[in-house]
């Protein structure tokens, strides 16, 4: 017997979504033997991009059940059943949730329509459900509402059954979630995580740190961590012990700190960040005439211009200096040996140095303006964001075009003086990687303020 579900909820941040809509239908196999549809009022506000999405809002749910008045209506409807959803994690998730919240333990098998579409019906354009059942020929009305949404995964449901030939798909595609919960000993450390940006520190029962992480919301991170079946995750699993975290504030100062305790305490399973974050560079070579912009791994005896995580990226930032600049691609890591001159020469965008046409000390200067490009725009200056509460700024001090480190003030106590400033500062090493992050922050302009301390 299966149970196949759709949800609508309010949105909002992980674990702390309501239920707005909810649609079962009970599925023996060949035809449906009982359904429910109803919607929910959630006691909490609903996230504008789902009421648009929906088109379900707070006056429609102001006399609608709560959940706690067709919690039991749930539990017969899924009786020995297998709940079926299209991404059935979410869905089993955000039920089993609300179902906590009134001290009640609902476990279930569950499948996945997701998972069975890709195994089954391979090579279609998207799984989205809405996509996927209209490439299939299966009508769907009443899109991103529960019963809508609901009746159109049970069509789909039969024809994976159909298409299961051999029937080995179910016992390989059934997912028996409770088996991936946080098991026992975790979930008072779940409990205690916050849904905000910061840095976390994995420890193991000797108290060693073996695992530093960031992310936007540190509780979703880590039980990812505890739920997920790669091997890291696994090794997680078999070592963890407890948790701390610190907040950031922003994204900008957790990256910074990541990569900085990361260098620092050495952690076993970060093997990626230990020594190198940024791996690629572009380097500037000034042993030729024309001087030239180099892509390679980034070697300790060099200087780079910038440093990235991969060669697209590095690729993609030097055809941007190309353009910009009007840089010649035959003294570049683009050069091609067979060519007499350059590929940006034939569309007008090169000057001719590939030719000779152009002289070196020209050429030079616009190469040497690409360098001047990535200083910071003020040699001693403040990068102002949003800090670990409404009452808080925090700063990332850069000093004669060094950074030093960040800080954090109150906003009723101004920082004005560098004194002042140094007193805060938690210093941070100005190295390749820190340079990467505040550039890609500072050319995407993600921060609040810059303060330039020559005019405070």
């Amino acid at each position: 017997m299966y149970a196949i579900v759709d949800v609508e909820t309010t949105g909002g941040k992980y674990n702390e979504e309501g239920i707005t809509e909810i649609a079962i239908y009970r599925f023996d196999g060949h035809t449906i033997v009982d359904q429910f549809s109803s919607l929910v009022n959630p006691l909490k506000d609903i996230q504008p991009f789902v009421q648009r999405l929906t088109g379900i809002n707070s006056k429609m749910l102001v006399n609608a059940p709560k959940f706690h008045e067709v919690a039991k209506r749930i539990v017969e409807i899924t009786e020995d059943a297998v709940i079926v959803a299209h991404n059935a994690e979410f869905d089993y998730r955000i039920i089993r949730t609300e179902f906590k919240r009134l001290g009640y333990d609902f476990e279930r098998q569950s499948l996945c329509t997701v998972a069975l579409s890709q195994k089954l019906i391979p090579d279609v354009p998207s799984y989205k459900l809405g996509k996927l059942v209209r490439s299939l020929g299966i009508p769907i009305s009443d899109v991103h509402r529960a019963h809508g949404d609901a009746l159109a995964t049970v069509e789909l449901f039969k024809l994976l059954l159909e298409k299961d030939s051999e029937k080995e798909i179910i016992s390989t595609h059934i997912k028996i979630l409770n088996q991936k919960k946080v098991a026992n000993k975790y979930l008072k450390i779940i409990d205690e995580l916050p849904t905000k940006t910061g840095v976390y520190y994995l420890y193991n029962k000797e108290g060693v740190i073996i695992y530093i992480g960031k992310s936007k919301n540190i509780k979703k991170r880590v039980l990812t961590h505890l739920t997920s079946s790669n091997k890291k995750a696994e090794k997680i699993q078999k070592t963890i012990h407890s948790v701390s975290y610190e907040l950031s504030g922003n994204e900008c100062l957790a990256l910074l700190k990541e990569q900085h305790e990361i260098k620092r305490n050495q952690p076993r399973l970060n093997h990626s960040l230990k020594f190198r974050h940024f791996a690629m560079g572009i380097r500037l070579n000034t042993a030729t005439p024309y001087h030239q912009l180099l892509i390679e791994q980034v070697k300790d005896e060099y200087t780079y211009l910038d440093v990235f995580k991969n060669k697209k990226e590095a690729e993609g930032r030097l055809r941007f200096w190309l353009e910009e600049f009007r840089l010649c691609g035959q003294h570049t890591s683009f050069s091609i040996s067979n060519r007499a001159h350059c590929f940006r020469y034939d569309m007008n965008a090169c000057n001719g140095a590939c030719k000779g046409e152009e002289k070196c000390e020209a050429y030079n200067e616009r190469v040497k303006a690409v360098a001047d490009s990535l200083l910071y725009p003020y040699q001693n200056m403040l990068i102002i964001d949003k800090g670990k509460s409404k009452s808080e700024k925090s700063f990332i001090y850069i000093k004669e075009g060094v950074f030093q480190g960040y800080g954090y003030f109150q906003l009723n106590h101004q920082i004005k003086t560098i004194a002042t400033i140094e007193k805060r500062l938690i210093p941070i090493e100005n190295n390749r990687d820190t340079q990467a992050v505040l550039r890609s922050f500072l050319r995407k302009e993600r921060y609040q303020k810059l303060i330039n301390l020559a005019e405070e």
